[in-house]
């Protein structure tokens, strides 16, 4: 992916200048999915490694091969690293590249959910099971049915039904899909066409597969007209997340090539949502990916960016700080370096 241009960056004083410092430091972690388990806050990162790849558009030098789950007893806590939850060489259809977790609960069970590339180079989202929110996690021998594409996040309503929220353009693959069909054929809209939306799918009650056929989700704008190709700083890119707030649907995600963290606003888990603006402005590195989640009473977004690195944009750390909603229920803009 191409790089942002880093060279005004003083990275002798940017630790200064930024709202957060990364929650750990030993390793480099990134796209956080934060969920609160039996009281405690717990993040299901990616694990940034130097696998000295050349960089690409399609991102293969984000060769990431396991994960970290990452704990904090409360939101003023250091982070603990509780080792590794899942390796690609204990996933059986997997290949490479464990990109962007979740997880979620259900009846004391723990699930993993994350998209790797199968043995055919084709990404699809797998499953791994435990008894604890911090693994060790078993995998399941194959990955979900009709499943595709990267960036599976897993939003439980307050009735209990799971849905399963992805997909990501460019490396993610998501361009090549028409009608939930794969041909290397299929290419990205023109700038005039509708913009390709994220994917959702209710879960099954066992939470290891899809319980309905693959939908496209649509973001709108305040005309109520679906977001265009061409619209580079709202259009879905990757990075789908989605939390409930005063009854409402916050479909959160990222713009990709322009790095903006946006959201929009629906009725119902499958949208379509309205764009209501901005969460957070373009952070060091090349993606932005996050996550929102309540924790007594305040809501915190949980991110990442490379300035542990110095700008490295496959070496990235995740962080957390507080967000805030106006009286209409918007949330509140953050830049992520003091100006």
């Amino acid at each position: 992916m191409p790089e942002k241009p880093i060279d005004h960056i003083d990275f002798d004083t940017i630790d200064s200048k930024a709202i957060s410092q990364p929650l750990v430091k030993h390793i480099y972690t990134a796209d956080p999915s934060a969920h609160v388990f039996n009281g405690k806050i717990y993040i299901y990162p990616s694990h940034d490694i130097e696998a000295g790849i050349p960089f690409d558009d399609l991102g293969s030098h984000f060769a990431m091969e396991d994960y970290h789950v990452i704990s904090l007893e409360n939101s003023d806590a250091d982070a603990v690293d509780n080792g590794i939850a899942l390796h690609v060489n204990d996933v059986p259809w997997a290949k490479k590249q464990m990109w962007a977790p979740d997880a979620a609960e259900k009846d004391g069970k723990y699930y993993l959910y994350f998209p790797a590339k199968n043995q055919e180079d084709i990404f699809q989202i797998g499953v791994a099971v435990s008894d604890s929110p911090v693994g060790p996690f078993v995998a399941q021998p194959e990955p979900i049915k009709n499943s595709y594409s990267i960036d599976p996040a897993v939003f439980v309503d307050e009735d209990g039904a799971a849905y399963m929220y992805f997909g990501g353009i460019w490396g993610g693959q998501l361009q090549s899909y028409r009608n939930n069909t794969f041909s290397p054929e299929n290419l990205e809209p023109t700038a005039d066409e509708i913009a390709l939306g994220p994917r959702v799918a209710k879960l099954t009650d066992d939470m290891l597969e899809f319980a309905e056929e693959v939908q496209e989700i649509f973001i709108l704008d305040e005309n109520g007209e679906k977001l265009l190709a061409g619209d580079n700083d709202r259009r879905f890119f990757e990075a789908s997340w989605v939390h409930k707030y005063q009854g409402k649907y916050y479909f959160s995600y990222s713009t990709g090539d322009t790095h903006f963290l946006c959201y929009g606003i629906g009725d119902n888990p499958y949208g379509p949502f309205t764009y209501a603006g901005r969460i957070m402005n373009p952070v060091i590195g090349w993606t932005t990916h996050h996550s929102i989640c309540e924790y007594e009473g305040k809501w915190y977004l949980f991110y990442h960016d490379s300035t542990l690195s110095k700008g490295v944009t496959h070496l990235r750390s995740i962080k957390m700080t507080e967000i805030h909603y106006d009286e209409n229920g918007l949330i509140q803009l953050i830049e992520p370096y003091h100006i």
